[in-house]
């Protein structure tokens, strides 16, 4: 059964008012040059394995060096962080030129000050509609006392004041 757009513009305000966090995913090139894009379809799959999950829109220009890539790393962005989050989501610039990064001991490029990062190694791919599920073994994780930035509405904030009940 074919969606209708009007099923397709319900879907695109639902998922744009559904509060995610915000993560830019990471990877080098053949040529060992550092890759990134900021993505809000991350979620937990596994406690054992530890497991994650992020997707890729086939039409993305960095398709193939992620589906290529035997690890990559999942930065968890931070409050502070929203310019790093706008850049990497941009096209035509150079994202890892606007922020501090280092090429971690699995050969990853890590954004730094980001609230959490967890390097993966490739665990499976899977076809999905206009999409690539891309899931990732979690081998390494550092996380930081910070709070997380989020997506909701069409722009990214920080979390709101909490109440204690």
């Amino acid at each position: 059964m074919s969606q209708s757009e009007e099923q397709k513009v319900q879907f695109k305000e639902v998922m744009r008012n559904y509060p995610t966090g915000v993560t830019i995913i990471t990877a080098t090139d053949k040529e060992g040059n550092p890759v990134g894009l900021t993505v809000n379809s991350f979620a937990s799959v596994s406690l054992d394995p530890l497991l994650i999950l992020w997707s890729i829109d086939h039409r993305s220009s960095n398709i193939d060096v992620f589906k290529s890539a035997d690890s990559f790393a999942v930065h968890v962005l931070a409050a502070n962080q929203k310019d790093v989050g706008y850049t990497f989501a941009k096209k035509g610039v150079d994202r890892f030129s606007t922020c501090e990064w280092r090429i971690s001991e699995y050969g990853l490029p890590i954004i730094s000050d980001s609230y959490a990062v967890l390097q993966c190694k490739t665990f499976k791919q899977v076809e999905a509609g206009d999409h690539t599920i891309l899931i990732g073994e979690v081998v390494e994780i550092e996380k930081n006392d910070k709070e997380p930035l989020l997506y909701y509405q069409g722009s990214f904030s920080a979390l709101p004041e909490r109440i204690e009940l």
